[in-house]
């Protein structure tokens, strides 16, 4: 196991950072470009004939959406072991299919960065989310793939809703009366912990340990539609079930595993073998820290399918470089870009890319 994958270095400046994963995530490409001729005619057609891309800026990227009307891949079918979709809320959902060596990176990535907050301790889990949503075979959606990771992770796990998003109260009092007030791990989606978990423990009186570390991902659409912003999420959770280390992580089902933190600065960050960047929405030019922009997302975990340079929908800032102790950029998610002002860069891809 190398050593990005076991401990990821947070405190890594971001001159070292893009010293060894500049070529690194070159190497990705071609290995991309070779193995995959769909992936090689995307790129030829929107970047024209492969180069040496010696920066990160320079990598040629693929949209997101194409993973909603494709799954290349660059591996042999007969590899293909696992699929991840997307939740599709906002359409149809993206779809990557996984070797077993991609799905094992994404394993062992998960729990290096996790170390980061855990210690590398695998503590008593509870999941504030129904069990019900694992049962899907080999196909998992995102959601499932979050759940699975962090059992691998935790140990002892409970999960605190039934399938009605009702709450296990036997089994949520049973978990903390056995943990009592020493350290945990909880974790759900962000909706499910607001919307479902929060009001249920609330109405049945429980409130987890003091100790307990709260992980929560998955969008804040659906929260910002509420004007529930992180610090309200952050102050409700500690006023009214008792936590008070509450992290958010932005990740995505075309890139599982490698997701960025949120340190106690309130911002995110990306783990040593992945990387960000700001794009200006309509030049698609790299913008410097402060500049609203369309994220790309870079990461060395997908091999067995071109997911590893992706140009998203949501729109960021970089907000600082190598301050505090996690070293690299800090961002910030502002939101989903509006189907209206993406259209540009869809369009381009339609235009540019396969008939």
């Amino acid at each position: 196991m190398t050593d990005w994958l076991r401990r990821p270095d947070f405190s890594q400046s971001q001159a070292a950072r893009e010293r060894w994963l500049a070529p690194e995530l070159a190497a990705l490409t071609r290995h991309h470009l070779t193995h995959c001729p769909e992936y090689g005619r995307w790129v030829r057609a929107m970047f024209g004939p492969a180069g040496d891309w010696p920066r990160l800026e320079d990598l040629p990227w693929l949209p997101v959406g194409v993973f909603k009307t494709h799954s290349p891949i660059s591996v042999p079918e007969t590899d293909i072991v696992a699929a991840v979709t997307s939740s599709g809320t906002g359409g149809q959902p993206s779809r990557v299919r996984l070797d077993r060596a991609t799905a094992d990176a994404q394993v062992r990535a998960l729990a290096g960065i996790m170390a980061r907050l855990t210690g590398g301790a695998r503590l008593p889990l509870l999941i504030l989310d129904s069990e019900a949503v694992l049962a899907q075979g080999s196909a998992y959606s995102a959601r499932a793939a979050g759940i699975l990771g962090m059992m691998r992770l935790g140990r002892d796990a409970v999960f605190a809703l039934d399938g009605e998003m009702a709450l296990r109260t036997e089994a949520v009092t049973a978990f903390l009366r056995r943990w009592g007030e020493g350290p945990m791990l909880v974790f759900g989606f962000t909706y499910m912990v607001w919307a479902h978990a929060l009001p249920a423990l609330v109405a049945a009186g429980l409130r987890l340990s003091a100790a307990a570390l709260l992980v929560h991902g998955g969008g804040w659409k659906a929260l910002a539609d509420q004007a529930v912003d992180n610090a309200t999420f952050k102050r409700r959770l500690a006023e009214e079930i008792g936590v008070r280390r509450v992290h958010s992580y932005y990740g995505m089902a075309e890139q599982v595993g490698g997701i960025c933190l949120e340190g106690e600065d309130g911002f995110l960050h990306p783990p040593p073998f992945v990387d960000i960047l700001i794009r200006d929405p309509l030049t698609l030019a790299p913008l410097p820290p402060g500049r609203p922009g369309l994220i790309q997302i870079m990461s060395l975990l997908p091999r067995s399918y071109p997911g590893h340079s992706l140009l998203t929908e949501d729109m960021g800032m970089i907000e600082t470089i190598d301050t505090g102790v996690w070293g690299g950029k800090a961002f910030s998610v502002l939101g989903r870009l509006k189907q209206a002002e993406l259209r540009g860069c869809s369009d381009t891809f339609a235009a540019r890319g396969p008939a």
